[in-house]
């Protein structure tokens, strides 16, 4: 059955989950809320989300080398207390990300980050390219925000796809970890170096290298 925007937001609101979470949850449930939330539960996203407004100060600033030095990561994970940012899961959890970061080339942590400028420009590129396909006109505008949905995905780190695991974004294991770990966690900021950046080189698959080099 098709699940209505009312109760995803319902459920959003009484479970604090993400909006797809809800959606998602809802499906498997054929829409009875109170099984909904029931789900969310036992995959951690309803606890995950009444952790996520908490302070978190402590961390690491975890560092990814590829082999032979060609691109170097540095990302800054936090959390709440030093204790959880010496365990190995949390410690690992910073690693996923800092390989994530090497593999996939995000620009930004989230979509709020996305500059209006740099917004407008994607807006204005897309939007010629469904007027040269001949879409009409009192359709661009859709079309636009919904392939701007798709600019998130490739650019902003927590709507990738896992590298590990495609079926899930990293906001979803963010959100997992979370559950898991039992504090509060932020991936605050990350810095992406590649060697000869700028310069004109072949193109790799840095994806199927980065996997390869950690023999995932």
């Amino acid at each position: 059955m098709a699940v209505s925007a009312s109760a995803v937001k319902e459920l959003r609101e009484k479970t604090g989950a993400g909006m797809l979470d809800c959606k998602k949850a809802l499906d498997e449930a054929n829409g009875d809320i109170q099984k909904a939330s029931e789900i969310l539960r036992e995959k951690g996203l309803a606890a995950a989300a009444n952790k996520a407004g908490r302070v978190a100060t402590e961390g690491v600033v975890e560092s990814y080398i590829h082999a032979g030095g060609r691109i170097g990561v540095l990302v800054e994970i936090n959390c709440e207390t030093d204790f959880v940012a010496k365990t190995d899961q949390f410690r690992e959890f910073a690693r996923d990300i800092a390989m994530q970061i090497a593999a996939a080339n995000p620009k930004f942590v989230r979509r709020e980050e996305v500059g209006t400028e740099e917004l407008e420009k994607e807006r204005e590129i897309l939007t010629a390219q469904a007027l040269n396909e001949g879409k009409p006109a009192n359709i661009v505008a859709k079309m636009v925000e919904g392939r701007l949905g798709k600019y998130y995905e490739e650019f902003c780190l927590m709507e990738q796809s896992f590298i590990k695991d495609p079926d899930k974004t990293i906001a979803t294991l963010l959100k997992e970890k979370i559950s898991t770990i039992g504090e509060n966690i932020s991936i605050r900021r990350f810095v992406r170096y590649e060697l000869g950046e700028g310069l004109e080189k072949k193109v790799d698959n840095f994806v199927e290298e980065v996997m390869a080099q950690a023999k995932l």
